[in-house]
């Protein structure tokens, strides 16, 4: 059974964080899917990797990858992956179910990664457009250490937070 974490109710209800597995791909690419529709409608493209990503690529990458998902009543409702380069903690991808965006969740998912990781920094990227993750990484103690200019006129933007002194 996956290590959890029973995290204060949203609405009364239950928020259980676990780490994430392989068997957590089907409603991981649901999840991500239905996350990422927002974010092709800020950039006019759906051409994104949450969004194009086969079951075989989501499942292959959660067996390789660090993460947890967060479940209200059973169901998907934010997962966070990444990896660890040496001392630094990589997050790849977070993905909220867009009826609970706003609720707090990818901030719990965010520490829980964190913490558990024993990694000295963090880093992760968004895109230029993107000022809801932006506010949200920023308030998490992220900032910003570089911008990569697209072809599309956007920026990656890179934020980057140390996690131990």
């Amino acid at each position: 059974m996956p290590d959890q974490d029973h995290v204060a109710g949203i609405d009364d209800d239950d928020l259980v964080i676990a780490a994430i597995s392989p068997d957590d791909a089907g409603e991981v690419m649901t999840l991500q899917r239905a996350a990422f529709v927002s974010e092709a409608q800020i950039y006019g493209s759906v051409d994104m990797p949450p969004l194009t990503q086969t079951l075989e690529a989501v499942r292959a990458e959660l067996t390789d990858c660090a993460g947890w998902t967060a479940r209200i009543g059973g169901r998907l409702v934010g997962a966070i992956r990444g990896s660890l380069d040496g001392d630094l903690l990589l997050i790849g991808r977070i993905a909220i179910a867009p009826d609970m965006q706003g609720e707090g969740i990818g901030r719990r998912l965010l520490e829980v990664a964190e913490q558990r990781s024993g990694a000295a920094a963090a880093e992760l990227f968004t895109g230029s457009r993107s000022e809801a993750n932006l506010r949200l990484y920023e308030s998490c103690g992220y900032r910003v250490s570089e911008r990569v200019p697209q072809d599309d006129g956007t920026e990656q933007v890179f934020l980057h937070k140390p996690l131990r002194s």
